[in-house]
């Protein structure tokens, strides 16, 4: 049986950024690793993910929530690392 971590290492996305996917779509995690995956895979696809998870740090500074932000931050971090392309104004 293929489990909800078999998905997850399948697709191009960290458990942590597919969180963040899931929390911006309101979708349960295995959702959300398709989706991210796909997102991924479009043109520009990286920079709909990047602006996901700057729209949930967003709501988390909104709701007073800085250690999830923080946590937010650390995954953007390591996205943007990632993904460089996906950064704003990036060719």
């Amino acid at each position: 049986m293929i489990t909800l971590d078999d998905i997850e290492d399948m697709t191009c996305l960290t458990r942590e950024e597919i969180a963040a996917v899931a929390e911006h779509e309101h979708l349960p995690e295995l959702d959300a690793s398709l989706m991210g995956d796909y997102i991924m895979r479009l043109h520009k696809g990286p920079q709909k993910v990047q602006q996901m998870i700057c729209e949930d740090i967003r709501d988390a500074l909104h709701r007073d929530d800085l250690r999830h932000a923080r946590e937010l931050y650390a995954v953007l971090h390591h996205f943007l690392e990632t993904y460089p392309e996906a950064a704003r104004g990036a060719s």
